[in-house]
This record gives structure tokens, C-alpha cells and sequence, in this order.
């Protein structure tokens, strides 16, 4: 048996919170609702510890998220939106979201709807989430589309920590080989240096080499960081202009591996944000140019910005995928079956799911790759300056000798 904490609302919409022993949260979940209560969350009780002092209160993805689950779990108990709202901003624990939503409720009251509440709040709350709303509300479906915004919020978040936990290892190893470097040349190195200029014996030139890039090192080290400052300045200048942000991502694109990583996480978002948009009834152009503005690689924002143009001349989706020649051949097929039949928005959501378990066998490869070959240059770099130490010290044991 374990202790599960829990809050949950009344039919006149009042708050309540407590603690349940029971076996699992499924058997909780009943019992707070043989008490004539409605569960809205239901976690684990952690032991008691001193809370530490907020210093960043910034809006995550996973604050929007549990946003999104409340005012859908509370939508779809039958509260009124405004009570839904109320009750949403008193169980959130950030400020920072907890002043968004007064907000919200505020102009809701004010004669506003939802998605025009929502859209006052851009930073926080993307295209893609306020006409999802809005056709929600059309069309008397609110309940539905929040439950359908939960799931692609999700499944989105469980992508990206995916992502992020993969690459950490090989950026620790990277950060640690770097350190190892920058440790030898500042520190060790130099004490060789004094060692053999004191003994006044030949040095092997390979040694020698690594004396001066250690004496360079040390000498110009502020210079060597201004001009990498000035060119991390210089990219990102590049970056933001249109030529240089769109030959960036033609590079990304055609790098091996990498390359086709990044266009499987990119079609995976297409497919993933139009079928949402198309299955809560946002109209089809109108969904194209949302996905069109959430894609971060210029050349397929282009492509899809060629599918918008299809689409309005009446063309559908999967020809002008085809005509873009950015989309691979599977994506253009399903979409082709789900034209056909009636079911694009299954079907593209068919295929999020076929690139997003790719995308993840896909970091997968990369990683078991990266992983050897950082430790492999790491480990040839630190046994050349190794190497090259000890070639000098027998240098000097054979003089002396």
C-alpha cells in the first residue's frame, strides 16, 4: 500500500485536497469518486522535504501541459468554462501561469472567447493551440479538441526528453575531453617545459610541437577566446539573415546521418500538427499555414508553403509533396491513401507515429556512433600529448646515461 496525494473538485466547483492509501491510483481515482468528488490529479505522496526557493519561474512546455489536462478534465466533467478556468489558476503552482490564466478568465468574462483570450498570450500559447480552440468552440467540440491538444502536447514532450536524454551522455564526454585538454596544455605541459629547459637537453620534435601550442596557449589564450567570440558573433549574424539561415539549413539536411534524422524529426511534426489541425476541423489551408510557421528548417517551411499553394489551386496535399521533392516517398504515399479514402488526418497521424519511433532509432544510431568516436579522438589526442611527454623523458635518461 502506498500514500498518493491528490486534489479534486466538487459539481459546485470547489477545490479539495488530501491523502489516500490504496494499492494503485487507478483504485484511488475510485474511491474519490465514491465520495462525490471529480479527480483531477493523482500522484504519489513524496516525503515531506524543506521546499528550496523559486528562482526561475518561466513557463515550460510541461506547465502548458498541465495546463491543457486540467481545463480538459474539468471541461469534460460538465464545469462552465469560467468556473473550469478559476479552479485551473488555483491548483497551479507557478505564478508566472497562474497570472496567465486570471488573465484569460478575465477577458473570458470581459465577452471574450477562449481562443481570443488565448491569442492575446503569443509567447505562450502557439498559432497551432488557438485555432485548435477556436475550431473547437465553432463547432460545440471544446471538450474534444482539449483532450486531442493534451495527447499532441504529450506526445511532443516525450519526443523531445527522448532527444535530450540521448545526447547528454555525448556531451558530457565531450565537455570532459575538452577539460582534459585544456588541463594538460595550462597546467602539465608547462611544468615539462621547465623540467627540459632547465636540463638544457635535446627535445624530440614531436615534443617539441607540444611545448610551443602550450606556450601559445598560455601566452594568446584571451586571444584565441575574443576570435572565437567574433566568429560565434559572426554565424550568428549570418544566421539571421534569409541567405544565410536558408544555405544553414540545406547543410543540416544534406550532412549524412544527421541529415536524415532531422527531416524525419521535421516530417514527423508536419504530419503530426496538420492531421491534429485537420481532425478538429480547422480548415485544410488555413492548417497547412499553421504547420508552414511552426517549421524550423527554411527549405521545408518552403515545401510546405508549396502544399498551401496546392491545396487553395485544388491540387490536395499529396501532389504538391511529390512536386516539392523535400518529403520522402512513404509520407507522400500515406498521404496519398488518406486523400483517397477520407481519413488524412488517421493517416498523417499515422505516420507521426511511424517518424517519430524512426527519429528515435535514428538518435540512436548517431549516439552509439558519437559516443566511440569523441572517445576515440579524446583518447588519441591525450595519448599523442602522453606519448610525446615520455619520448622526451627517455630522450633525457639516454644523455644522461
Amino acid at each position: 500500500m502506498s500514500q498518493y496525494s491528490y486534489k479534486a473538485v466538487s459539481r459546485e466547483g470547489r477545490v479539495t485536497q488530501g491523502r489516500l492509501e490504496a494499492a494503485d491510483q487507478r483504485t484511488v481515482a475510485q474511491r474519490i469518486q465514491g465520495m462525490g468528488l471529480i479527480p483531477i490529479s493523482i500522484e504519489e505522496a513524496a516525503p515531506k522535504t524543506p521546499r528550496a526557493r523559486t528562482y526561475f519561474q518561466g513557463i515550460t512546455q510541461k506547465d502548458l501541459l498541465f495546463f491543457s489536462e486540467e481545463l480538459a478534465t474539468l471541461v469534460k466533467a460538465g464545469l462552465p468554462l469560467d468556473r473550469s478556468l478559476s479552479i485551473t489558476a488555483e491548483l497551479t503552482s507557478k505564478p508566472a501561469l497562474r497570472a496567465i490564466v486570471q488573465d484569460v478568465l478575465k477577458q473570458i468574462k470581459g465577452g471574450k472567447s477562449l481562443a481570443e483570450a488565448l491569442a492575446a498570450h503569443p509567447k505562450h500559447f502557439s498559432r497551432l493551440y488557438v485555432n485548435m480552440i477556436r475550431a473547437g468552440e465553432a463547432g460545440g467540440i471544446l471538450e474534444t479538441i482539449l483532450e486531442r491538444l493534451v495527447d499532441f502536447q504529450r506526445t511532443a514532450d516525450d519526443l523531445r526528453g527522448y532527444l535530450v536524454s540521448a545526447l547528454i551522455y555525448p556531451a558530457l564526454l565531450f565537455v570532459v575531453g575538452v577539460g582534459s585538454i585544456a588541463i594538460l596544455m595550462f597546467f602539465v605541459i608547462p611544468r615539462f617545459s621547465t623540467i627540459f629547459a632547465d636540463i638544457g637537453a635535446p627535445i624530440p620534435f614531436s615534443t617539441q610541437i607540444l611545448l610551443t601550442l602550450s606556450d601559445w596557449t598560455l601566452r594568446y589564450w584571451p586571444l584565441f577566446l575574443l576570435v572565437i567570440a567574433a566568429t560565434v558573433f559572426a554565424v550568428k549574424y549570418w544566421l539571421k539573415t534569409p541567405e544565410g539561415r536558408r544555405q544553414y539549413d540545406v547543410f543540416k539536411l544534406r550532412v549524412p546521418l544527421l541529415g536524415t534524422t532531422l527531416l524525419k524529426i521535421e516530417v514527423g511534426r508536419f504530419a503530426r500538427t496538420l492531421g491534429t489541425l485537420v481532425g478538429s476541423a480547422v480548415p485544410l489551408i488555413s492548417a497547412v499555414r499553421i504547420v508552414q510557421d511552426i517549421a524550423t528548417n527554411q527549405i521545408v517551411s518552403e515545401a510546405i508553403s508549396r502544399i498551401a499553394d496546392g491545396a487553395k489551386r485544388g491540387l490536395g496535399v499529396a501532389r504538391p509533396m511529390q512536386e516539392a521533392g523535400v518529403f520522402p516517398p512513404l509520407a507522400i504515399h500515406l498521404v496519398e491513401v488518406g486523400e483517397e479514402t477520407g481519413r488524412m488526418d488517421a493517416m498523417l497521424l499515422q505516420l507521426a507515429d511511424i517518424y517519430d519511433k524512426d527519429v528515435r532509432t535514428s538518435v540512436k544510431s548517431l549516439t552509439s556512433i558519437f559516443e566511440p568516436a569523441i572517445i576515440l579522438v579524446m583518447g588519441v589526442i591525450v595519448g599523442t600529448v602522453v606519448l610525446s611527454m615520455l619520448m622526451a623523458i627517455f630522450s633525457i635518461n639516454e644523455v644522461g646515461f
